[in-house]
């Protein structure tokens, strides 16, 4: 794995690809070392100190991006729901009267069963299509169909007969 800077810029690449970013070089000093990056605060503003943390962390994800990948999965929940791979089009069935296609460049799908696995070396990708697949059909509270990240629990509402019974009393 190998990190550099220039001009503003930090590149990281490695086995699984190559990201960069660019970061505010007045407010923010990056250095590299032997087998880490040091970044420093160079102005003594509160903006500085924020953008040092997201600095930090932003080469911490690109570094863990370029080595591991990052993953999210979906759980597609609903009688009829389904989703399928043409080429790199995830397309989703789930319940309108039409197809729903996402495409994306910058990560891969995977769809086994009922669960759409979202991956790629950018954690911000990664997540911004993760989200993006979920906001298509998003968990409804009554029955709990739709799109819904692995393990994320839905509560559930009363319906509309059992909250009628219960609220009447004499």
């Amino acid at each position: 794995m190998s990190l550099e800077i220039k001009e503003g810029k930090i590149c990281v690449k490695g086995p699984k690809g190559e990201l960069s970013r660019s970061f505010d070089s007045a407010k923010v000093g990056v250095e590299i070392g032997q087998r880490q990056a040091n970044v420093n605060v160079l102005a003594s503003d509160k903006s500085a100190r924020s953008l040092w943390g997201a600095t930090r962390m932003h080469i911490a994800n690109m570094v863990e991006g370029v080595s591991k990948g990052f993953v999210k999965q979906l759980q597609i929940e609903g009688i009829g729901y389904r989703a399928a791979l043409e080429e790199k089009t995830l397309v989703l069935q789930v319940g309108f009267t039409h197809p729903v296609r996402v495409e994306s460049s910058d990560v891969s799908f995977s769809v086994e069963k009922n669960i759409i696995t979202v991956a790629g070396i950018d954690k911000e990708a990664v997540a911004k299509i993760a989200a993006r697949v979920k906001r298509v059909r998003p968990p409804e509270p009554y029955k709990g169909k739709g799109i819904r990240y692995v393990g994320e629990i839905v509560r559930k509402k009363v319906g509309k007969k059992a909250a009628a019974g219960a609220t009447t009393s004499k």
